[in-house]
Order: structure tokens, then C-alpha cells, then sequence
């Protein structure tokens, strides 16, 4: 058997949103549960329990073609700061099993695991952790790939959903991958689908057995890309969106917002959020950094450096409100992130010349007081009035 040169895991938790909602309401286990907006809304189903997925039901599903299909369909409105809550946990477990780990949104990331298992056993037994420690630590079940090849892992995540562990061993990438079918393989929509199969190609297999210059001269770079993912060549690496030297927080929406008290209340939540991991490890950052993920995925960042380090979430949110109104363009946002990088000791901070001091000593008196509260109960039972907006900011308005 061939050596695993590079280790690439996938976790995907298992229906997300819907899980979260049975876990914390045990009576609604075994029922078809959805998560989404009212039918009166023209709502969309965010996420289906696997109960629910039985008739049909799937994400993105008008909620009235959903309630045909399932008359006894149990719909929640749902809550982002429950979900976000999760997803910090989920992550922090990520973090404890590799340094180099790519969110992909709320519920799924990459995980570089090279050279991990001298430390922590073969891959296998890397998965099976992972997997213990995140239903230890929110009572939720997560799906593993495990691949030599970023993409593959991927794929093979979502083959024994739920609860699954699939391990794609090197020199058994293309067994697993040529039976199937072309959609499976990234970038393959549903009309590169329709031209693939108006030439014969259904497989993942019979696109790797094609002629490659025939394909490119089809299909151009892209065809040369979809080529080589069918052959199991993927050069990607495991890429995180953020600096390692920074401390950030981002939030994938279920479906894309364009309401701007919402989105300043995202900003603002997530400024909260990362001002206070900056206090806990009693640092400062220098440098705010925005990032902007519109509805038909493009992707835009954009930062600015501070006159001294702050760790203060009244500056920080200021600062990265002040980006996203030089940045959003009032088209639709999948994802909103804030950053501070450019990190040092706390006690570099510099004052603000122009508050006076006083109101400087009471605002610094009123963040140390709500991290202690937070510390002993729990983040977010003191959060500032305008992150109520936001609350259910998937829900039905």
C-alpha cells in the first residue's frame, strides 16, 4: 500500500441547523424537522433533519413545496447565535487537532492532517477522534473524509452521511472516484453537466479516459482543471482565510441578506466576538480587516491599520462598519468576517486623545465587568442592544 504523502480531512456536521434544534428540544427527535422561513414569506428550507430528507425535502426548497411534500412537518424559525455558538465549539476542536484548518462555513472546514499521525495515530484513528470529541463536547454527529487529496476528501465525507467515516487510502483515489457521476466533481454545474453528457462523458471515470487536449480544446483551462480532479491530481493546499497571526470570526448566512441594520448587526456581533478572544489572551491588534462574500460568491477584503493596538470592541466595530460601508455594493452578502491582525502584548494600546479619560476608565470597567460575566455564564448573555436584530436573523422577521 502506497505511503500518504499529504493527509486531508473534510468534516461536515450532519444537518447543522436542524440537528442543533433536536439537541437542545429532545421531544422533536424522529420527527421531519426543518429549519427556514414561513410559507407567508415565501421562506426557504435552510437545513432538513435526515427524517425529513425522506420525503424529499433538501435546503433551499421553497417551505410550501416542502409542507406538500410532509403535512406533519415540523418548521423553526431558527437562531443564528445558537448555530454560531456550535460552530465556535466545533472549530475550536478543529484547532485542537491541526494548525492549518479552512472554514468552508458554519458546519464544515478542511483540515491539513500531514504528518499529524506520528503524533496522533494513523488517519483512521484521527477521524474516529474527531468525530468523539465533537459529540462529546455538543452532543452532535459530524461526517469525515479522509483523502490524500483535498477534494476527495470531500466527496468521501459525504458518502456514509450521517455519523460516517470514509477513508480514501492512497493508490484507491480513482477506484472510488470513477464510478461517479460527473456532478460529483467540483466545478461540474448543471450546464458543464449538460455539454459533458452531450458527449458521452456520465462518470467522473469516463471523463479521466477522454483525450485531454480534446477536452481542452472543448472546455479551455477549465477542462484541463476538471482533467486533472478526474485523474485524483488536485494541487490545492489547505488554505485559511486568515492570517495566522490574527484573530478573526466570520459567518456564512443560510440564505443572503441585504438589510443593512442586519449586516451592521453581523459586524458588530462579530467585532464583540473577536475583541474578546483579544482580552482573553491579553493581546492587541493593530490592523481591522473586513471581508465581504457576495451572493454569487465573490469575494472581497479590505483593511486598515489603527494609529496604535486596540483590543476595544467599540473601536474595532466602528472601524470595520466605517470598511463595510466603503465596501458593500447593496448587492446581496453570503459573508460577512472581521479580523484583527498586526498583534502585540496588551498594555501597548494607545489612548484616545480625544475621549476624556474618565469615560475612557468606564468604558475599560464595563468590557473587563461583561467579560467576567461572559467567562462565568457563557458568551452572549451580555451582548449590546443592537445585536437583538440579529438574533434570528434567519428567521421569519
Amino acid at each position: 500500500m502506497p505511503k500518504w504523502n499529504r493527509i486531508f480531512a473534510h468534516v461536515d456536521m450532519d444537518a447543522f441547523y436542524a440537528s442543533v434544534e433536536i439537541r437542545d428540544d429532545p421531544s422533536l427527535k424522529g420527527k421531519p424537522v426543518v429549519v427556514g422561513g414561513a410559507t407567508r414569506h415565501r421562506g426557504v428550507v435552510s437545513a432538513a433533519s435526515y427524517e425529513a430528507r425522506k420525503f424529499g425535502i433538501h435546503s433551499a426548497m421553497p417551505m410550501a413545496k416542502a409542507e406538500r411534500l410532509c403535512p406533519r412537518l415540523v418548521r423553526l424559525p431558527g437562531s443564528f447565535s445558537k448555530y454560531r455558538d456550535a460552530s465556535d465549539q466545533i472549530m475550536e476542536i478543529f484547532r485542537s487537532f491541526s494548525p492549518k484548518i479552512e472554514p468552508l462555513s458554519l458546519d464544515e472546514a478542511f483540515l491539513d492532517l500531514t504528518g499529524i499521525d506520528r503524533l496522533l495515530g494513523p488517519p483512521e484513528q484521527v477521524g474516529c477522534d474527531i468525530k468523539k470529541s465533537i459529540w462529546e463536547t455538543t452532543h452532535l454527529t459530524a461526517s469525515v473524509g479522509i483523502a490524500p487529496v483535498k477534494f476527495v476528501a470531500k466527496i468521501a465525507s459525504d458518502m456514509e452521511k450521517p455519523d460516517g467515516l470514509v477513508v480514501v487510502k492512497p493508490g484507491t483515489v480513482e477506484n472510488i472516484l470513477h464510478p461517479l457521476p460527473i456532478s460529483r466533481l467540483w466545478g461540474v454545474g448543471p450546464r458543464t453537466r449538460e455539454a459533458l453528457e452531450a458527449i458521452g462523458i456520465r462518470t467522473i471515470g469516463d471523463l479521466a479516459s477522454v483525450d485531454r487536449e480534446n477536452l481542452i480544446s472543448r472546455f479551455g483551462q477549465h477542462g484541463e482543471h476538471l482533467h486533472d480532479l478526474a485523474s485524483g491530481i488536485d494541487r490545492r493546499e489547505v488554505i485559511p482565510d486568515w492570517d495566522a497571526k490574527s484573530y478573526s470570526h466570520e459567518l456564512t448566512f443560510a440564505r443572503d441578506l441585504v438589510d443593512v441594520d442586519t449586516l451592521e448587526g453581523v459586524v458588530l456581533d462579530e467585532a464583540h466576538r473577536v475583541s474578546r478572544r483579544l482580552r482573553k489572551d491579553g493581546v492587541s491588534g493593530k490592523v481591522v480587516q473586513l471581508k465581504l462574500r457576495y451572493h454569487d460568491f465573490r469575494t472581497v477584503t479590505r483593511r486598515t491599520t489603527l494609529e496604535g493596538p486596540t483590543s476595544d470592541t467599540e473601536r474595532i466595530y466602528h472601524t470595520a462598519r466605517h470598511l463595510f460601508h466603503e465596501t458593500w455594493t447593496q448587492a446581496p452578502v453570503r459573508l460577512i468576517g472581521v479580523g484583527v491582525s498586526g498583534i502585540s502584548p496588551a498594555g501597548s494600546e494607545t489612548l484616545d486623545l480625544f475621549a476624556p479619560a474618565q469615560a475612557q476608565n468606564r468604558r475599560r470597567r464595563l468590557v473587563e465587568t461583561i467579560d467576567r460575566i461572559e467567562e462565568r455564564f457563557g458568551q452572549g448573555k451580555v451582548v449590546p442592544a443592537k445585536l437583538l436584530r440579529i438574533q434570528d436573523a434567519d428567521g421569519e422577521g
